[in-house]
This record gives structure tokens, sequence and C-alpha cells, in this order.
């Protein structure tokens, strides 16, 4: 046989499983990876047996069903006043991270860069230089991680071709600004450059905030794929369901490479979720639900010797353990699993270099009994 390089060669197992591994080995509890440990709406779940039994088990169109599409339309004119053809502008996609796959299969060749800016999710790199691009980070650090866009723009190249977005930002914890969106349009107009926008945690928006979506900035949405995840609304992680919104013309390049990438997603879960977002409160009501949650863990952990970090998005918190161990965070990450059984993830692993900060993140999306003994025992730290 003959013998190959691989195309990834720096690529082994994310933090996430690590992490998670870890957690089962010592049966710590797992606030490490983000996913919920409380069940998902039976109602949804009767909706997908309906489904099933219904007989709708086939294919899917390769956009994705037409109702589910159009239930999506529907949403980003009730909740941010614009209009998003159904048939030509939004496909339905397995799962978030394959969208961020297809997109970036869509426009990067080989020596095109790549603007990141860090912490950043894990998949973005790898992705970019499986086609062959180059990824030019911009490192943000804790606690605001407010962004430099001078710096941005002396990063910018003839060589440049996307910059990649997330928004509220995993880990940063971070909601982008008005002027953050105006800057990051300027710059693409002027430039001539394509956004991937991964909004994953859009309806994770806390304190009264709004969330400032790509699509909201007219030249800005011109140059954009938004990325979506029903897994992160519905509390279904599980069922790898999302989708991406591009105008016309960049939505049809998409789907070439979507149609032979997966063609087409899970049909019955697809009309069981159109069904089920037919009440559009819901989408307030899962902010609110989540805050209450971040809000528990935050004042549960006001007399730690942790230092908390602010929360304006997703369902992360960053904590900072400087006031009590001068450990590396993977150290202390271990640390807290084995003598503790309470499991972070480490920060460093976000950003190209490892750089620490002695800080870690927790995920909050959890049943309150699982949050309110985790806090009992990280007080005792």
């Amino acid at each position: 046989m003959k013998t190959w390089n691989s195309k990834l060669p720096q690529q082994g197992i994310n933090i996430f499983s690590q992490m998670t591994a870890l957690a089962q080995k010592h049966q710590a509890i797992n606030l490490a990876q983000g996913f919920p440990d409380y069940p998902v709406d039976p109602k949804l779940l009767d909706l997908v047996s309906s489904a099933m039994h219904q007989q709708v088990n086939q294919y899917a169109p390769m956009p994705g069903i037409p109702l589910l599409r159009q239930r999506i339309a529907e949403k980003y004119h009730s909740f941010y006043q614009v209009n998003v053809d159904p048939e030509s502008e939004i496909t339905i996609t397995n799962g978030a991270t394959q969208g961020i796959f297809s997109t970036i299969a869509t426009i990067i060749r080989h020596g095109d860069e790549v603007i990141i800016f860090e912490p950043a999710y894990d998949c973005y790199r790898p992705t970019v230089e499986l086609f062959g691009g180059k990824v030019i980070p911009v490192q943000l650090s804790a606690p605001d991680f407010s962004i430099d866009w001078q710096q941005v723009a002396d990063l910018v190249s003839d060589r440049t071709r996307m910059i990649i977005i997330n928004n509220p930002g995993n880990p940063s914890c971070v909601a982008w600004t008005t002027d953050d969106l105006l800057q990051l349009q300027t710059m693409v107009v002027n430039n001539g450059l394509f956004v991937l926008s991964d909004e994953v945690y859009e309806h994770l928006i806390y304190d009264e905030k709004q969330h400032q979506s790509a699509i909201l900035f007219s030249d800005l949405r011109a140059h954009s794929f938004v990325v979506a995840s029903f897994g992160k609304l519905l509390h279904c992680t599980g069922w790898k369901l999302g989708y991406v919104i591009a105008p016309l013309a960049l939505t049809a390049e998409f789907r070439k490479i979507h149609q032979q990438n997966v063609f087409s997603v899970n049909t019955p879960m697809q009309h069981a979720i159109a069904k089920y977002l037919d009440n559009p409160d819901y989408y307030q009501e899962l902010s609110q639900f989540m805050q209450r949650k971040r809000d528990i863990v935050m004042e549960g952990l006001t007399s730690s010797r942790f230092e908390i970090m602010p929360s304006s998005g997703t369902y992360f918190l960053l904590l900072n353990y400087s006031a009590i161990s001068h450990q590396s965070e993977m150290d202390f990450a271990l640390h807290l699993i084995e003598k503790y059984g309470v499991a972070l993830i480490p920060l460093a692993p976000f950003y190209h270099n490892g750089i620490e900060q002695q800080t870690l993140r927790l995920c909050f999306a959890k049943k309150d009994e699982t949050l309110e003994h985790a806090i009992q025992i990280l007080n005792t730290v």
C-alpha cells in the first residue's frame, strides 16, 4: 500500500472529547463540554415520532423541506425585520459544523488567507487548512475580548479571502456590538471579502441586549454566510441540524458543495422542528431560561476564590483562578477533576499558540441541581 502524508498532521483529539473522557473516568460533574443534561421537550419528541409514523422517512429535498425553511424566514422577519427568501437563501444542514465546513469549502482555495478571532471555536482552523487556506489569527484577551479594528485592518492583504466571526463568541462569552459589525462591514466592502458569521448562540443573549446579526447590515449581508444551529436552540445537540443563510448567488455555490457533501439531512426531524417552531415566543423564552441558569452560577460563586468574567451571550462562563493557583490551565483543570470531581475546560486550546490566562470555561446548560452541586464544590476550592 502506498504511503501518504496527513492533510491535518497537527490535528489530534479535540479538547472537548479529552475533558469529557476524563470527566467520565473520574465520575466528575461535566461542565466542560457544551451540551445540556436535561431532557428534550417531550412535545418535540412526539412530533418526531409522529413524523416517522407518517412515513416521511425518505430523502428530504436537498435544500431542506419547504416548511422548515419558511419557518426560518418567518423568524428573521419577526425578530430582525428582514426578508429572507426561503427558496433561494436558506439551506438546511447536518448541524452548524457541516454548514461551516461547506461554507469554507465553497470559498477558500489554496493560498487564501482567513482572519479569525481567538479564542476561537476549534473547527475553523483545520477546515481552512484542509482546503489549502492559511489562518491569520487576531488574539483577543480576557476579560473583555475587545477588538482593535486597526490591528485587524493591518492584517488584511491581497490574499485575504474571508473573515470568520462567532457572535456571541464561544468561548469568549461576548456578544458583538453594533459598532463591531459596522467596522466589519466597512472592512469587508472595501476589500471585497467574504464573511462566515457563526451565530449558533444568537438566542442566548442576556441582560436585555439584542443580537446583532450580520444579516441586519445590508452591505455586510451581501458578503455573508450566516450559520445557525437547531441543536443549541432546542437542547438536542445530538440531532445535528442547522442551517445556512446567504444571498442567492452565494447560496447557489454553497449548495453545489452541500449536495456532494451530505445531499440532504434527517427528514422526520425537519418536519418535527418546523411544526414545533410555529410558536415565536419560544425564542424569547429560551433567553430567559438560560439567563436564569447563568445567574444561578454567577451568584453562587460570588463568595468563591474564582474571578467570574462577564457573559453577555452563549451558555458558558469564564472563571479566572489566578487567586487560587499558578498551575497551567490544563493542570488545574485536571486537579479539579481528580480532587474535586468537577470538569471545566481550559481556555488555552482555543488559541493557536496556547496562550495561558489562568482561565477555565464552564457550561451552565445543566439542570439546576447539577449546577447547585457544582457550585457547592467549587466554593471549597
